[in-house]
């Protein structure tokens, strides 16, 4: 069978992830969290005091930025590498989630992330989780999904995420964040957070991890019989 593009979008702290993962583990595709790839970016150039005002030193910075995704059997899951450095960890911590929209906003940074993510999913056979996937990234994606969940919902998911890894946030102070990563996301010029038009709304607030993969499972399957369907018309 013809594998296929699913492309999960959608805000941060709403399930996009870990449904993205299983789903990608249900259907034996390659999974990309290009959020990670921000994130990691983001971290670069913090490290490195890169100007988000500098054109030219932005470029600069990108030439020297690869990041890749490695499978960790301990762990069992993907973890980013940035530049052959395991940076898994640090990307999920709060002061780079207090930078990641901003320098995700950068033109310069989406051109070459976008390009490394279609350069991933040329094969297809992959589920993408991120801002701009079914409208940017890959716009003829067979399946796209829109999630969404109530800031208070997300709040409280993303504190329990950071709880995990021994890290204290304030709840008010996560939901701040949620919020102006929102605006910012949204708002943008270059590729901004939207639903697309053909993209199926899920909204997670009230929902299991467990109804949110069934949900998209569905719509894969729908497609999958859909693709059959027509090869078989144009094959007579």
């Amino acid at each position: 069978m013809k594998k296929i593009v699913i492309a999960l979008d959608g805000y941060s702290s709403c399930g996009k992830s870990t449904t993205a993962k299983l789903v990608a583990a249900a259907l034996g595709y390659a999974y990309i969290d290009t959020g990670a790839m921000y994130r990691a970016v983001t971290l670069y150039f913090l490290q490195h005091h890169i100007s988000l005002t500098n054109p030219k030193e932005i470029n600069e910075a990108l030439k020297n930025i690869e990041v890749e995704f490695h499978y960790n059997p301990k762990t069992k899951r993907n973890e980013v590498f940035l530049n052959g450095l395991n940076v898994e960890d640090e990307i999920r911590k709060m002061y780079i989630s207090n930078q990641v929209s901003e320098v995700s906003v950068v033109p310069e940074v989406r051109h070459a992330m976008v390009a490394q993510q279609q350069k991933m999913g040329k094969k297809r056979g992959v589920v993408m989780d991120g801002r701009d996937i079914g409208t940017a990234v890959f716009p003829d994606a067979e399946v796209k999904i829109f999630m969404t969940a109530d800031v208070d919902t997300r709040a409280k998911r993303r504190q329990e995420e950071l709880l995990e890894k021994k890290q204290l946030i304030n709840l008010d102070e996560i939901r701040e964040n949620l919020l102006k990563r929102d605006l910012i996301d949204s708002t943008r010029k270059e590729s901004p957070l939207r639903q697309a038009e053909d993209a199926a709304l899920l909204d997670t607030s009230h929902m299991t991890i467990d109804e949110q993969v069934d949900f998209v499972l569905e719509r894969v399957t729908s497609a999958m019989i859909n693709e059959e369907k027509e090869r078989a018309l144009n094959q007579i």
